[in-house]
């Protein structure tokens, strides 16, 4: 496969404790609606829905905040119009981030990020200047004390599972896109549970730091995270010894 996304199994460590617990609901709010909007508020037809939701009852939302999020999307509720952007930016050692934004507000987001950015010793790209690193890529995480790769490979090999690795006691599974839900349901069917399951950017080759340079990539990262328009954050970046 490509070069392992590390930033993105932090991501989901990261977001499972209590503390992001609302920030966590108010970006799944967003993708709810932006999904329901964009494919229809069905998820047996809208994928990108179906992922979202999957990723709410993961992280516990109620399923009435499901549904008016929904009902948002689709305009049978008065809601806030998101739009949807990608910057490309470079962080410390060259490293690649796409940084994905739902916002209310264009001008907000982009002075936003260009200070967390300048701040933390990176910089806005042009366009395209590193989106092509990046591929559309199924993954999966899976508690590694509960599991083994053994059991996980076996299991969702046929469905198209690709590789599976360790990573600080997750198991992180890939696949193409289109064979994620395929996977996840023989994974399920085999009696192994799925903690996350959602469509990831990859980046095709990694850039190794370690050092200052390393933690300010980190640091860099966690607050771009941390900032409300922030749905998502992709890097090359590889923490080294």
């Amino acid at each position: 496969m490509s070069g392992h996304n590390k930033w993105s199994s932090i991501k989901h460590k990261k977001g499972k404790a209590d503390a992001e617990r609302g920030r966590i609901f108010s970006r799944l709010v967003k993708e709810i609606s932006v999904a329901a909007r964009e494919g229809g508020g069905d998820p047996d037809t809208n994928p990108r829905l179906r992922v979202a939701i999957d990723s709410a009852k993961s992280q516990n939302m109620p399923n009435d905040n499901i549904e008016r999020a929904i009902k948002r999307g689709t305009g049978e509720l008065e809601g806030v119009t998101y739009d949807e952007i990608t910057y490309e930016a470079y962080g410390p050692g060259g490293v690649a981030i796409l940084i994905e934004v739902l916002t209310d507000s264009r001008n907000r987001s982009a002075a936003e990020v260009r200070h967390i950015l300048s701040k933390g010793g990176g910089s806005l790209g042009s366009r395209n200047s590193v989106a092509y690193l990046f591929a559309r890529e199924g993954q999966l995480t899976v508690d590694g004390a509960a599991f083994t790769e053994e059991q996980v490979m076996e299991a969702g090999l046929e469905a198209g599972l690709s590789d599976v690795y360790e990573d600080e006691g997750l198991l992180v599974l890939s696949s193409a896109p289109e064979d994620l839900y395929g996977v996840k349901d023989a994974l399920e069917a085999a009696g192994i549970k799925v903690d996350s399951a959602e469509v990831v950017k990859a980046p095709s080759n990694t850039v190794c730091l370690s050092g200052h340079e390393a933690e300010q990539t980190i640091r860099l990262l966690n607050a771009l995270e941390e900032n409300e328009d922030v749905q998502a954050v992709y890097s090359n970046f590889e923490q080294v010894d």
